[in-house]
């Protein structure tokens, strides 16, 4: 083999050990997994965060409507503050084994779906972080990663600096109306900070929607060990309004937004329909914030896994034109992606746009948003418009770059609610 040859092989090789992964987010890769949960166990849906050393964990829940058993296998990753693997040898931020099975199943009873519930709780006496920073758990079948089956971003917390935050209307007065401004402070207090614009940064996302996070460039003022962060034009959020809902706890009564269950070879509920919500007037009505809980209230037993599933029928009565865009259905339940499973048909006869999903047992928050042609972002307003009276929660990140090191720490964290503020 020639020297020039050699080079360029060693050169391809050497490239492509060093390139970098692609963004993780959450998502699921085999058909016939639903109903994905990944939340601290302490409080069912909440943040999906830990603090580093204590003895919180995560609950990891989702069914495989497949049946039978399988050998599921996880572990999880370090990610930078962009979601992007640290690509740092598993040594470095894990205790105990690269990767474990999961094997708490149980089977699901008295439902029409058969399928296979399974659970996991970690940190464990298996794996454990032992470095604060952005992680993502990864599920995939019998042991071989490329045989992925979902991923899941968490959090694990060292909290090192102290937040303050304020939720304020936004500054420009054309949006004062419509947008929520978040203002705050950070103090890194005897954290080793030695370039403050480098060492650390600030995240804020809104109501847990990846899409919508916003990262600071610099504080507008830094005083003493005080970085502050208050420009005008910066962390402005649409306040949009508030989620829709509906409610299949039971299958046998209609409930609020149900116009019809029927209940045969399959379970469908067929939604009223929903119009398009862009009055110019603010109305408040209790939501979850984009959250979803599984549920049975049909039987005394174990909803997890006699909960049954549903062909859930939406309707959207909207005069937008399939010629200039695409509406979409999004809401946790389905990580507010933008995909065809997700995409609703227009239907000429009833000039109504049209959507089935098929989905288990509970409460469920949900939008609309319109995706014009050749746009990269959606028009999360098109039909609910946007308030700042609508009620949010907003999380607020801050990310520390050691000195010297080849990751990132979360050392800072702080929720806030435009009610509990």
């Amino acid at each position: 083999m020639s020297k020039v040859l050699f080079t360029c092989i060693f050169l391809i090789t050497s490239l492509s050990s060093f390139a970098q992964k692609p963004q993780y987010d959450n998502q699921v890769f085999m058909p016939g997994i639903k109903t994905v949960e990944l939340y601290n166990s302490k409080k069912e849906q909440s943040f999906p965060l830990i603090e580093l050393g204590s003895t919180n964990q995560l609950l990891l829940a989702f069914d495989d409507l497949n049946g039978g058993s399988r050998n599921f296998y996880y572990t999880i990753e370090h990610c930078d503050e962009n979601w992007n693997s640290s690509n740092l040898p598993s040594t470095e931020y894990l205790t105990g084994f690269n990767e474990d099975q999961i094997r708490d199943y149980n089977y699901s009873t008295s439902t029409i779906q058969k399928y296979t519930h399974y659970e996991l709780k970690f940190p464990n006496e298996y794996i454990s972080p032992k470095i604060p920073g952005n992680y993502v758990l990864k599920v995939y079948e019998d042991g071989d990663q490329n045989k992925m089956v979902l991923t899941e971003r968490f959090y694990v917390l060292s909290s090192k600096v102290s937040l303050m935050g304020e939720i304020v209307p936004s500054n420009d007065l054309s949006l004062k109306q419509t947008n929520q401004k978040i203002n705050f402070e950070l103090n890194y207090g005897n954290l080793l900070v030695q370039n403050p614009n480098y060492d650390l940064k600030a995240i804020i996302t809104q109501n847990r929607r990846n899409e919508t996070i916003q990262i600071s460039t610099q504080p507008s003022s830094i005083q003493g060990t005080r970085m502050i962060y208050n420009d005008i034009g910066t962390f402005d959020f649409h306040g949009l309004n508030e989620f829709r809902h509906f409610d299949t706890r039971s299958l046998k009564i209609n409930s609020d937004r149900i116009a019809h269950i029927y209940r045969d070879t399959a379970n469908t509920v067929v939604l009223l329909p929903d119009p398009t919500n862009d009055r110019p007037n603010y109305a408040f009505y209790y939501d979850n914030n984009g959250k979803f809980f599984p549920g049975n209230t049909d039987y005394n037993g174990d909803a997890r896994i006699d909960g049954d599933y549903a062909h859930i029928y939406f309707t959207l009565a909207s005069a937008k034109s399939t010629n200039e865009g695409s509406v979409y259905i999004v809401g946790q339940f389905n990580n507010y992606r933008l995909d065809d499973a997700n995409k609703l048909y227009y239907d000429p006869a009833d000039r109504h746009y049209h959507i089935q999903l098929f989905l288990k047992q509970g409460v469920y928050d949900y939008e609309y948003v319109w995706l014009p042609n050749g746009a990269q972002k959606p028009d999360d307003a098109a039909f609910c418009g946007s308030h700042y009276e609508t009620e949010n929660e907003y999380q607020i990140f801050v990310y520390y770059h050691p000195a010297g090191a080849r990751w990132t720490e979360l050392v800072g964290y702080r929720p806030l609610n435009t009610v509990r503020r």
